[in-house]
């Protein structure tokens, strides 16, 4: 229960923080200013400290994950994504890893029944609830850049259509908030109730689903519940976009624990396995091509041989080869 209980608290704590600050202490410039100045400073940095550090890594082998024949005779039929021979087929692997789980979708779980026998059955559900947590996520990212635009981008207001296509509320109900709720949930009761995932699950696989659970809980609060003002909320973040420090305007308190919480992630985000959102492109195991028999991989880590010919060789050791009594081409 530790592991559950300690970034529960990490998270509520959090959350009252900014509350505090601001209800109490009237620090409004401070969480709704400097905090996220802050914030998306050392996020932008350690994004990208983050990935120049994998850059530079060298690559010793080609290590492709390949699950299928690769290219050999013509005769022989190949698997074009499961084993790329060509930049195209790596760069279409990788891009079905980062929108559809493509691996996830193929996971399999494995089980210990009572007479000892191990069965492995599909796992599809792991797959569904990853993927509708991170596209809903996506959707509201991309929804919430209307805050960002004095007019509104033409994909934004396509999205904010799309998504509360029901229109069952007023103000309308959006389809993401419910899936990235359900999909939290989902993933933290998989982590919960299962006893192989739980037992190597650490409270820093936890911290962040509460986390964003809580950045999603609160928009959905001052949506439906506190009924924020928008239009101050709005002014603020083009103030950001464009670099200013004037103080905020007017705004409920709700939103600077929405806006503390965000800052919160932003900082945290390069120092995790969140980090996997870049590093993903990155991976020699989906990156790489399988051509190994036809193009050499050179190790970087190798340094330079240099060869010589057979005649340099017996140039340099011809007086010795002839003590030792072997033969040599010259005399």
């Amino acid at each position: 229960m530790k592991k559950i209980l300690m970034p529960v608290v990490m998270v509520a704590v959090l959350a009252i923080i900014p509350y505090v600050g601001v209800e109490f202490l009237k620090l409004d410039y401070l969480f709704g200013v400097v905090i996220p100045y802050t914030a998306t400073a050392l996020f932008i940095a350690g994004f990208l400290y983050r990935i120049a550090d994998w850059l530079i890594r060298p690559v010793p082998f080609r290590i492709p994950t390949t699950a299928g024949q690769e290219k050999s005779l013509d005769w022989i039929k190949r698997n074009r994504f499961e084993s790329p021979y060509h930049a195209w087929e790596a760069v279409a692997r990788v891009l079905s890893e980062v929108l559809l789980f493509r691996s996830l979708f193929r996971n399999t779980r494995a089980e210990l029944h009572k007479d000892a026998s191990l069965a492995y059955a599909s796992d599809k559900w792991l797959w569904l609830g990853g993927l509708a947590f991170h596209w809903s996520l996506l959707v509201i990212v991309l929804r919430h850049t209307r805050f960002f635009f004095v007019m509104v981008p033409g994909f934004a207001d396509f999205l904010d259509h799309a998504d509360s296509f029901f229109d069952v509320t007023l103000p309308a109900f959006y389809i993401s908030d419910a899936l990235a709720l359900g999909a939290i949930t989902f993933l933290t009761a998989r982590r919960f109730f299962d006893a192989k995932v739980r037992m190597i699950s650490l409270p820093t696989d936890y911290f962040p689903l509460f986390l964003i659970g809580g950045i999603v809980l609160a928009g959905i609060l001052m949506r439906y519940v506190v009924r924020l003002n928008i239009m101050p909320v709005k002014d603020h973040m083009l103030q950001l976009m464009h670099f200013g420090f004037d103080p905020p305007g007017q705004i409920g308190t709700l939103f600077y624990v929405h806006l503390f919480l965000i800052s919160v992630l932003l900082v945290y985000f390069p120092l995790s396995k969140l980090m996997h959102m870049g590093a993903i492109f990155l991976s020699p195991t989906r990156n790489l091509c399988n051509n190994s028999r036809e193009k050499r991989h050179v190790n970087p880590w190798n340094s330079d041989i240099r060869f010589r010919t057979y005649s340099e060789y017996e140039d340099e050791f011809r007086e010795k080869m002839k003590k030792a009594g072997l033969p040599v081409e010259k005399q």
